[in-house]
């Protein structure tokens, strides 16, 4: 997520509640009219926090992407790009992909790519 903040001019910065890689933490998302990353989850979901860097809120590139879900304490945990809606990015731990929610994040983002395709070969 860090590389497609800081792509659109986005600021990576330490985390103020120091380093947490691990920790459980609530992560709340925003829904999506259509079906989206977190779709099938419950809201709030439990991950493991990233490493102690985090995405800076004041220099966050509204223009270009878009907050979709965040800790209690309002660090960013996911955002995505508000034209090229396929271009996600998550800050959770590794391990948190051998969760349930992790599994449906996979299988989600695997759904979202094949409706992409499928739209494309229509054209």
């Amino acid at each position: 997520m860090w590389c497609i903040c800081e792509a659109f001019r986005g600021k990576t910065v330490r985390s103020p509640y120091g380093l947490k890689l691990g920790d459980s933490c609530c992560v709340y998302y925003y829904d999506e009219k259509e079906a989206g990353l977190f779709t099938g989850l419950p809201n709030p979901f439990q991950a493991g926090r990233g490493p102690d860097a985090f995405l800076d809120m004041d220099s966050f590139p509204l223009e270009a992407l878009k907050v979709t879900a965040f800790t209690e304490d309002a660090l960013i945990m996911a955002a995505r790009h508000k034209i090229y809606k396929y271009l996600h990015g998550v800050h959770f731990s590794q391990e948190s992909i051998i969760t349930s929610e992790g599994k449906i994040i996979v299988q989600n983002f695997i759904k979202l790519i094949e409706r992409k395709e499928a739209a494309e070969s229509q054209n």
